[in-house]
Formats: structure tokens, C-alpha cells, sequence
């Protein structure tokens, strides 16, 4: 922590050691006992990852994108369904949402995931994303390809030039659905990639994160259901896409927020859906037990100490309310206090002198206001300095109150030499 204003910035706070020992042979001993005993601690109280089925997977927090875990992230695989997020990225790009795009005629082999659109049929691009990401239609993917590019053969051209320019490369599309085929691949690594770059998009976070709708355009009205059975039974799951085909196994990207802490796994090349899902939770209840709720900043909390040249004093400062923020392992909440090293009587209690930011990885994490612990009046102070000492509030009301005590002690005085004997 530190203290920052007119007069400098005050060093951080540490906190004070206490003698451990008073000789320098204990204080050797100590040393060497911290070296020897202290990692092996620390290895057996880390948690480790679990073991999943899953040939190739990722865990990544989605709001700095470290990577927690991870098990050959960049090994390309045929990627199934999740095919669809490159389709529905361009599609957020390239297109108003409320335009109508016209179904061009799909002719689906058996098992395809199917929004059930007809040839002509005309349906809003907003529409078409719902039908892409929670039944995973081929239908719709064919449809919003048409839309953006006139053609699937174009659409394929332009979701390879977005992989490069993204920087996905371990990933190649050969269709806009994921049907398996040689030249349609990607990585957990750059599926996570992807999927985090969605997020940013509002619209499509709401779409990963709904159960069941009702899709009004169309030739009529269509109620459909997320493939994402996690979503439908754990409520702290908020996305993403499932995925199937004979060549890619099982796959599914899932996101799901807890104490505050957003993280995203994915999963390739798993031999069901109960592994697929099971993998999925195993890994992201793995990540959320490497985060604690952390008080940064206590209310109450004495953060520093201001001077009052003109009282020959000094007031501590405190913090009006508190901080509280979710820390990984590993990592340190670095709180520093804005404020005058000086300040000038007189000063109420529970004046508001700085503030104090908490940050995480350089990142901040929450401000809070700093106060007088005290009232502090100056050097030649009167008596309704010293009731302003004690008495939080404006000055006038202070002024206030020690006016109608003395009219009051007055009155009193007056009424007592009056009375008769």
C-alpha cells in the first residue's frame, strides 16, 4: 500500500516481523528448515488437476485468459459442431440483426441437427443465431452462410481468412456446419480463443446462456431447446456450444461464473455426453477451487495517517466501507491509498480526505473512501471546535447546536434570577 499527494508518495506498507530467534545458529536452523520442509508442503497442499477422458483439453479464466490446466491444447482434431461459432461470429459481424436472410434448399443426411427451416422460408438473422447455437441447426448455419457471402463455398473462404486473422492456427474449415471432412479442424486452444472473443459480444452471451425460446419470425412460431444439457441442470453455467460426429467424439466449450470468477474449459474427442459433461464440470469445479474471497479492504481499516500542521497532531485515515474480490492462488491484492500527507484544521470526523484502489494484476478491482478517524481542531481551538470533535456533521449544524445550548443555559439563568423568593 501506498500514500500518494501534494507532498509525495509514501512507501509500501509492510507489515512488522516479529524476533524469531535470538541467536544466529536458530536463525540458521529456521532457514534451512523453511528450505527443506516448506515445497514439499507446499506441492502436497496444491490441488491438482483431475483426470478426465478427454484425448485433448483447456481451462482458462476468461477475464485475463490465463491458462489453469491444460492436456495437448494444441492438438488440431476434427471439432464437430463447434464449427458453428466461427459461422456465428461472422454472421455477428457481417449482418444487421433484424434483416431477414431467405433458407436456401438443405438436403440433410440421417442424425443432422436441424432448426427444420423450407426452402424460402425467410427468418431474421437474430433468429438464425438462436437456431444455430442452441439445437445446433445445420439448417440455419447453411442459411446464415447464404446471408454473408452468397454461397457456402465463399462463407468457407472468409471463415479461414477470420481464423488467420484471428490467429487460430490449428484450425481449418471445410463447412460452416462441422460435418467431418479432412480440412475441418481445430485445437481446445484455439476453440477457447474463439469462444472468449464471442463473449466480448453481448448478444451472443445472452444466446449461450438461454434455456428454451420462441422464435417469432418464420413461417411460424418455432420453440427450441440449448443442446447444452449443463446449462439446463447447473445454474452457474452461462454457455457455450456442444458438439458430435463420428470423427470428433464428444465435444463441448461450457463457461460457467462463480465468486465472481468467469472461467471457460474445453474438451475434444470425449467417448459420450455424461463423459463430455462430467469432464467439463470435473475441470471448472478444479479451476473455481484455485480462487478465494479476499478482504482487501476492511470498513474501519486504518490505511494511513495524514498531519495537521496546525494542530501539532496527526489523523489517522480510515476506509468507509470495504473490498472484497476474488483472488487465484498465487496472486496478491495491492491496495494503495490517495491522499494529502497534510491537511489543514479544522477537520470533522468522518471527513472524506482520498480514496484507496485495490488492484489485481494491475487490473483494479474496487475504490472505496478514506476519512478522518477524528475530529481535529487547530491549535487555538475553541470550545465548539472541541464539541466538533465528537459530533459528525457540516460545521454549520455543529454551530447550530452550540448556539441553542447556550441560549438555552441562558434562558435558564434568566428564569432563575427572576423568580420571586
Amino acid at each position: 500500500m501506498h500514500q500518494s499527494g501534494p507532498g509525495g508518495v509514501q512507501g509500501p506498507r509492510r507489515r512488522r516481523l516479529s524476533r524469531v530467534a535470538s541467536s544466529r545458529r536458530a536463525a540458521l536452523f529456521l532457514a534451512f528448515a523453511v528450505l527443506v520442509l516448506w515445497p514439499a508442503h507446499a506441492v502436497a497442499s496444491a490441488p491438482k488437476p483431475p483426470d478426465v477422458s478427454a484425448q485433448a483439453w483447456i481451462l482458462i479464466d476468461a477475464d485475463d485468459r490465463t491458462r489453469l490446466a491444460a492436456h495437448d491444447p494444441d492438438q488440431s482434431r476434427a471439432m464437430a459442431s463447434t464449427t458453428k461459432l466461427m459461422t456465428a461470429y461472422l454472421a455477428l459481424h457481417e449482418l444487421p440483426l433484424d434483416k431477414p436472410i431467405t433458407a436456401p434448399a438443405y438436403h440433410p443426411i440421417p442424425g443432422e441437427s436441424l432448426l427444420g427451416l423450407e426452402p424460402g422460408e425467410r427468418m431474421s438473422v437474430r433468429d438464425l443465431l438462436y437456431g444455430l447455437l442452441l439445437p445446433s441447426g445445420n439448417d440455419a448455419a447453411v442459411t446464415l452462410a447464404d446471408g454473408v457471402a452468397g454461397s457456402t463455398q465463399a462463407f468457407v473462404t472468409r471463415m479461414n481468412r477470420a481464423a488467420r486473422r484471428l490467429g487460430l492456427d490449428e484450425t481449418s474449415y471445410a463447412n460452416p456446419i462441422g460435418l467431418d471432412a479432412s480440412g475441418n479442424y481445430s485445437s481446445p486452444r484455439d476453440l477457447a480463443d474463439l469462444a472468449l472473443t464471442l463473449r466480448r459480444n453481448d448478444l451472443f452471451r445472452r444466446i449461450v446462456n438461454t434455456n428454451q425460446i420462441t422464435l417469432q419470425t418464420g413461417d411460424h412460431p418455432r420453440t427450441i431447446e440449448n443442446h447444452n444439457t449443463l446449462l439446463l441442470n447447473h445454474g452457474w453455467i452461462n454457455g457455450v456450444k456442444t458438439g458430435y460426429t463420428p470423427d470428433a467424439g464428444n465435444v463441448l466449450v461450457a463457461s460457467g461464473t462463480r465468486k465472481g470468477v468467469t472461467l471457460l474449459s474445453v474438451v475434444m474427442g470425449t467417448p459420450s455426453e455424461a463423459a463430455r459433461d462430467g469432464d467439463s464440470l470435473a475441470l471448472l469445479d478444479y479451476g473455481f477451487s484455485l480462487y478465494t474471497r479476499e478482504a482487501a479492504v476492511r470498513p474501519g481499516e486504518k490505511l494511513g495517517v495524514a498531519q495537521v500542521p496546525n494542530a501539532d497532531a496527526n489523523v489517522a485515515l480510515t476506509a468507509r466501507g470495504g473490498i472484497t474480490t476474488s483472488v487465484r492462488r498465487g496472486q496478491s491484492v495491492d491496495v494503495a491509498l490517495h491522499a494529502p500527507r497534510s491537511v489543514e484544521a479544522p477537520i470533522r470526523r468522518g471527513e472524506r480526505l482520498g480514496v484507496a484502489t485495490a488492484t489485481l494484476a494491475g487490473e483494479p478491482v474496487g475504490r472505496v473512501p478514506v476519512v478522518a478517524a477524528r475530529g481535529v481542531k487547530p491549535a487555538s481551538g475553541s470550545v465548539l471546535a472541541d464539541v466538533d470533535d465528537v459530533i459528525p456533521g457540516p460545521r454549520a449544524v455543529v454551530w447550530i447546536i452550540g448556539i441553542g445550548l447556550v441560549a438555552i443555559v441562558i434562558l435558564i439563568g434568566t428564569a432563575l434570577a427572576t423568580r420571586p423568593r
